[in-house]
């Protein structure tokens, strides 16, 4: 029997890395967990109690509402996937909208929302068999994983994906709100102090502007198996 591994999955926004990191779970048997999920719920919850908006944002008054905070992956099996839970209701729908996206960066920069989340995150691979998606996988949660990938493409290429995906869900969108959104959104993740994001030095890069999900799914399953008859 193979033995499991873990597998890094880190890159921009509107990469495509978790619907990758399904696809790789799917047909591996391994457990997906979308680390951006966990950061988009802590974001919502901070809009639904008024702690951040267009013009402010008290991280004091989030910082110190973590502990009442529940996060919780619940498998789907009509969608063949775990959906994200806050405080035992589902959220999946509400934590993929455009206004979510525009204020997730600035929580996700806080020290103790990191800590907080990659401590679950850590404890959640500890039996690998994993795929895990996000910002700081390979450098911060998993830097001893056996497969780190870096998800790239251009921002007008991951701009179009994204407003193509918000037009088909119902939401009333731009395409330069939505590209004016990536591009705040790859300065904050690539300058903040805390676990930046950054290619890793073992991490492959793949550059999927011009691949389709089959072609890109192909390409990364040739490297699990590649690491994997090594071990």
């Amino acid at each position: 029997m193979n033995k499991k591994i873990t597998i890094a999955i880190d890159g921009f926004s509107s990469t495509g890395k978790s619907t990758l990191a399904k696809q790789l779970a799917n047909n591996l048997g391994y457990v997906y967990v979308d680390t951006g999920a966990m950061y988009r719920a802590i974001t919502l919850f901070a809009m639904q109690n008024g702690y951040i908006g267009a013009e402010y944002f008290d991280k004091e008054l989030l910082i110190n509402s973590l502990t009442s905070i529940r996060l919780q992956f619940k498998y789907n099996p009509e969608l063949g996937f775990a959906e994200m839970y806050l405080n035992d209701v589902n959220v999946e729908k509400e934590i993929r909208t455009i206004e979510v996206s525009s204020f997730v960066s600035k929580v996700a920069e806080i020290a103790e929302v990191r800590a907080k989340l990659v401590e679950q995150q850590k404890e959640m691979g500890k039996d690998k068999g994993i795929v895990m998606d996000g910002r700081d996988i390979g450098t911060v949660v998993f830097p001893d994983a056996e497969l780190k990938i870096f998800m790239t493409a251009s921002a007008t290429t991951r701009a179009q994906r994204r407003y193509d995906e918000l037009l088909q869900k119902g939401d009333a969108v731009t395409y330069e709100e939505v590209l004016k959104n990536v591009e705040e959104r790859d300065y904050i993740d690539t300058h903040r102090d805390n676990s930046p994001l950054v290619l890793a030095e073992d991490a492959i890069e793949i550059d999927n502007s011009h691949l389709t999900r089959e072609e890109q799914f192909e390409i990364v399953l040739g490297l699990v198996n590649e690491v994997i008859k090594t071990e």
